[in-house]
């Protein structure tokens, strides 16, 4: 899908990125609230709100956010496409949403892109496995050789659909372009399927052993963003906030010159993926 625009290249040589498991803006604090709170997942709720409001509010000093178990508009939600909330909310010029698991009415999961900055395409892929409702949204800034791919990425719980899925991806993505894969892995980069996906695609992973599930005591490092070898990137951090089960990554790459963003400066611009423009 081409995305027309006229703004102007960006300056900046500087991206900060941040990937985060949102969980539908709902919060978890212990391991049992996974059951007493379970209604949380199927209704709406003040907290849910709240929770959001905090979460546009963190994403608005980042240039590309990815985001997973983002509700593309389900009675949890009240209706509402939580991408485009967070986009309006946090003034992101950009947003686009692929929306993957539908259960009914009650809850609607998809993968979601907020950025300030313009891309030229937006693609989405259905990922490989048995349950289907896993899925990748990628964002092409630039042509050829010299653009940058963002994907988000949510794979599956099972190893063996990871495994499918890693080396989908690996068909999939352009390993000749910079490239950024952001998301909830839901295993750790050094898993031997992931390292295989990390060497076909030469990328590595500045957040290799930062825990970030369970939000209220991080123990497994599973919410990644790994970046192509060409460019640099700087600290890697996890964000000790509560609005989810997950907590946030972040990371500050540098772009080379070839790399030319244009900044999206007119009102609120969205891609549903899948529907007309």
């Amino acid at each position: 899908m081409s995305l027309p625009t006229d703004e102007s290249p960006a300056s900046g040589r500087t991206l900060r990125l941040l990937s985060f498991n949102i969980q539908a803006g709902t919060s978890t604090a212990r391991y049992h609230h996974y059951v007493t709170h379970s209604w949380r997942q199927v209704l709406p709720h003040s907290k849910r709100v709240e929770n959001l409001v905090a979460i546009a509010d963190l994403v608005a000093s980042y240039d590309v956010v990815a985001l997973q178990e983002v509700d593309s508009g389900s009675l949890r939600s009240g209706f509402i496409n939580q991408s485009r909330y967070l986009a309006t909310e946090a003034s992101m010029p950009f947003w686009c949403h692929q929306s993957n698991r539908k259960v009914g009415t009650v809850a609607y999961a998809g993968n979601g892109l907020l950025s300030r900055y313009a891309p030229d395409a937006v693609e989405e892929h259905r990922l490989p496995g048995v349950i289907p409702g896993r899925g990748t949204l990628l964002a092409r800034f630039g042509l050829g050789s010299g653009g940058l791919d963002v994907a988000v990425v949510h794979l599956a719980l099972g190893k063996r659909a990871r495994i499918q899925q890693l080396r989908f991806l690996a068909r999939e993505l352009d390993s000749g372009r910079h490239l950024v894969v952001m998301g909830d892995f839901n295993t750790h980069v050094d898993s031997g399927p992931v390292r295989e996906f990390l060497e076909t695609l030469a990328l590595r992973a500045p957040t290799r052993g930062l825990a970030t599930y369970p939000s209220w005591q991080p123990q497994r490092a599973i919410d990644h963003i790994l970046v192509s070898q060409s460019l640099a990137a700087g600290a890697a951090e996890v964000l000790d906030i509560s609005y989810s089960d997950h907590c946030p990554v972040a990371l500050e790459i540098q772009l080379p010159e070839t790399v030319r963003l244009r900044e999206a400066t007119r009102p609120v611009f969205s891609v549903e993926v899948g529907r007309t423009v």
